[in-house]
């Protein structure tokens, strides 16, 4: 049964060209649309969230389900300040949620991976920080948020990878002779800003495109959700999230739905 364009409120819904599909109606129609539009388009941009990741095995951290309603508060331990005054218990929460192994990419990292070595992909656009994009063999990314598996010294800036503060418990403190600052992952805490350049790059990305696409993003979390709104009049916005977002009313082809699902059915053509 086909149902008319309305409030999308369900899970597993097909929003295809002004018709609502079901979770167990033919997906083909929704494919073949975004993969036309792929095709036609000469600059297509991706912008992903915490739901590209967590069928990897990512924790969520802001749905109904994560981290910090789970933990309660937990946001706190992301705090510059908390990580500061509290460096031991900023690790142990670090380590037990951020630095985990054996994480590796899902049907959408690869899918995406593949569509930009076929030229049908310009950049990615991510508000993750797991580094899953660059794992699959994705080159153009836009981390906002940073990279978790990076470090550095917050006093001298001295680079230290995953393993070298991964081989240590607690705490990791610059070994630069001197210095034992206090080492921290390159990503974007409370009370900071987004990285300029990466800020900039992103924007510019956007500006280009004649399709976005937007996947696992609630689209809520600012200001990486405002992007949306340096898309160019006439661009083409494709939404798959599994629940509703503030811009399902603006977009052009909405899928609540699992995007690693989705994207595993997605067929590229060279």
């Amino acid at each position: 049964m086909v149902y008319q364009y309305g409030p999308r409120a369900t899970r597993g819904a097909l929003y295809f060209q002004g018709l609502c599909y079901h979770e167990s109606m033919d997906t083909k129609p929704f494919l073949k649309t975004l993969n036309d539009w792929i095709h036609a388009s000469e600059h297509t941009v991706f912008f992903g969230g915490a739901g590209v990741s967590t069928e990897s095995g990512v924790p969520d951290f802001r749905g109904a389900q994560g981290l910090y309603q789970s933990l309660g508060g937990a946001e706190m331990y992301l705090g510059l300040e908390f990580m500061e005054r509290h460096p031991e218990e900023f690790y142990k929460f670090y380590r037990e949620y951020f630095m985990m192994k054996g994480i590796l990419p899902n049907a959408c990292h690869e899918k995406l991976a593949e569509m930009e070595g076929k030229g049908k992909l310009q950049a990615i656009v991510t508000q993750n920080v797991d580094g899953l994009h660059q794992q699959a063999g994705s080159q153009k990314v836009f981390e906002l948020h940073g990279n978790g598996g990076r470090f550095y010294c917050h006093r001298c800036k001295t680079p230290y990878s995953f393993d070298a503060v991964d081989q240590f418990q607690g705490a990791f403190f610059c070994t630069k002779e001197g210095c034992g600052g206090l080492v921290r992952p390159d990503i974007v805490m409370y009370g900071e800003s987004l990285d300029p350049r990466v800020l900039e790059g992103a924007i510019f990305a956007i500006e280009q495109a004649d399709l976005i696409i937007v996947g696992g993003s609630s689209l809520t979390v600012y200001p990486a959700a405002g992007l949306i709104h340096y898309r160019k009049r006439g661009s083409k916005l494709v939404l798959i999230n599994l629940d509703p977002t503030p811009y399902d009313a603006l977009a052009d082809l909405v899928a609540h739905e699992s995007i690693a699902k989705l994207f595993r059915e997605l067929v590229i053509a060279r």
